[in-house]
């Protein structure tokens, strides 16, 4: 089974590449997703957190707006929370890749924001990265609600540079283009990497 690794900085439209690989019946693991569940109630991350950051926890579950105030622009803070976090996200992770390798699946994709800051590159068969032009990541970024230039900037520091995630790609997505235009950039890599599952 192929694992793919899909990237790309905040504002870069990894989200709507995630959903076209899926919409072709390629199952994708969102991390995102995986940080969502667990900071809902019950969530295994609320507890935690919630002693590591005391103010993040609201109603039972973590207050993502209380928590990024703690963290963003404190990269001692931004380590800590990923010491708890990183752990929890493996391990839907590793349940995801155990089901999809049950089902036989012959490829999978792994939406994950950091992929290339933290280890888990390592273990992917290919690292896909997804990219715009700085001015539209921007535009993108900033139209997103709770979003300001300051908070940007905080989150942009703690991310690798768009130009050193592309030269670690094994392929890049455009997104700077039509919508139409990227949907053909990715079935044209899914092609590719059916006939790379195929030969291997």
């Amino acid at each position: 089974m192929l694992k793919i690794g899909l990237t790309g900085s905040i504002g870069m439209g990894k989200t709507t590449v995630a959903k076209m690989f899926a919409a072709r019946g390629i199952p994708v693991f969102d991390a995102d997703a995986a940080v969502h569940q667990l900071y809902a109630h019950g969530g295994a991350a609320v507890a935690p957190v919630g002693a590591a950051f005391p103010g993040a926890v609201k109603d039972g579950a973590i207050d993502r707006p209380a928590l990024s105030a703690l963290v963003v622009g404190k990269p001692a803070e931004i380590k800590k929370l990923e010491a708890i976090v990183h752990p929890l996200v493996a391990r839907l992770r590793e349940d995801f890749l155990s089901q999809a390798e049950q089902r036989g699946e012959a490829m999978v994709v792994l939406e994950i924001q950091m992929l290339l800051e933290g280890g888990s590159a390592k273990t992917l068969d290919a690292i896909v990265v997804v990219s715009a032009p700085e001015a539209m990541q921007r535009d993108r970024a900033l139209a997103r609600p709770g979003m300001s230039a300051e908070k940007l900037a905080g989150i942009l520091s703690n991310q690798m540079p768009d130009a050193e995630k592309r030269a670690r790609a094994d392929y890049i997505i455009d997104t700077g283009v039509s919508l139409a235009e990227t949907e053909q950039q990715v079935e044209a890599l899914i092609a590719t990497l059916r006939q790379k599952a195929g030969s291997s």
